[in-house]
């Protein structure tokens, strides 16, 4: 079998490459990538949301088993001129597009016990702040959201109304306040990258790549990405939006309370909603590329603009909507 280049991020200076060879995926990290976009440049600073080295340390140290989740085995751990080259054991299995509702929820579950225990992993390269870092710092222009030309776009006017460009209005002035209600929230080792495309499922195991920006976290980061992320690029179709929120969050709850966590589910809830802050760049990025000739999915592969900005401004509305939840349930509770 050839070795096939795989789908990855190009945009992140970290990764070099991924290549699969048989049963065998090679993953290269760099810590240095002076090509790469200023904004995905790699970080020396170990609690850095983009640490070069993190993922290494992640599979050589066995974090995922030490959460309590499914990760790659490695095979080795090898230095190179610029970085690391890692080999591990290549899942095989339904991933990205090929998922079901019913196999997220078996994720949420899942991370739900692992994110429920006492005495997770505190090792120094874990990720901080990552919400807050990752987010503001996307490249963006929230001008836009107050430009009425672009929201009449082709790719835009038939998917959205009056009440979703006021909602992204009100995340980008309330981001602040977002993010505080995630950083008050209680705290947990989050993979926060957790997307259809770093998920494997059999009909009786599960597998979950890529973990090079986890770290701390809330409580409910990582489902509050996984839903709206799990549509965002056509994975799973935008009509299953509703059915994700009604059973991936009560199937967490679950995870946590199996675990031993006694908290309050309103709490969990309220950082499902907040996490809406992480998209706060998503909305501009999606006015500003509606005009653009040719349009692509994760990953660089063409897809059909008419279904994509469908899926993406279904996702960016439900995001609003999250965040004058947690804003008014964060009243509530005083936090």
């Amino acid at each position: 079998m050839a070795r096939e280049r795989q789908v990855f991020n190009a945009q992140n200076g970290v990764t070099g490459g991924v290549w699969r060879d048989g049963n065998v995926i090679t993953k290269t990290l760099r810590s240095h990538a002076p090509e790469a976009h200023p904004r995905w440049i790699p970080s020396d600073d170990p609690r850095h949301w983009l640490y070069w080295r993190r993922e290494a340390f992640a599979y050589e140290t066995d974090l995922p088993s030490r959460l309590g989740l499914p990760g790659p085995r490695l095979l080795s751990s090898d230095p190179t001129d610029d970085g690391v080259e890692l080999r591990i054991a290549a899942y095989d299995g339904r991933t990205a597009g090929s998922l079901t509702v019913a196999d997220l929820s078996r994720v949420a579950r899942a991370v739900g016990e692992s994110q429920g225990r006492d005495n997770l992993p505190t090792d120094a390269w874990l990720s901080e702040r990552f919400l807050r870092t990752y987010s503001s710092t996307r490249a963006a222009d929230h001008a836009l959201l107050d430009d009425d030309a672009a929201w009449e776009q082709d790719l835009v006017a038939p998917f959205v109304n009056d009440e979703t460009r006021r909602d992204l209005q009100f995340i980008h002035a309330n981001r602040e306040r977002l993010y505080a209600i995630m950083e008050a929230l209680p705290r947990t080792v989050c993979h926060l990258d957790l997307f259809p495309a770093n998920i494997f499922a059999t009909d009786d195991a599960l597998g979950l790549i890529d973990w090079s920006f986890t770290g701390d976290g809330a409580i409910g980061e990582d489902i509050g990405n996984l839903i709206p992320d799990s549509i965002f690029d056509r994975d799973l179709h935008i009509s299953l939006l509703p059915e994700l929120e009604e059973r991936l969050v009560p199937e967490y709850v679950a995870g946590l309370r199996a675990a031993g966590w006694a908290g309050d589910d309103r709490l969990v809830m309220l950082g499902v909603h907040a996490s809406a802050v992480k998209y706060d760049w998503l909305g501009p990025r999606v006015l500003a590329g509606a005009g653009d000739t040719e349009h692509s999915q994760y990953g660089g592969a063409p897809t059909d603009a008419t279904e994509l900005f469908a899926a993406r401004w279904s996702g960016l509305a439900l995001m609003g909507r999250w965040a004058r939840e947690a804003l008014a349930s964060a009243e509530r509770l005083r936090i």
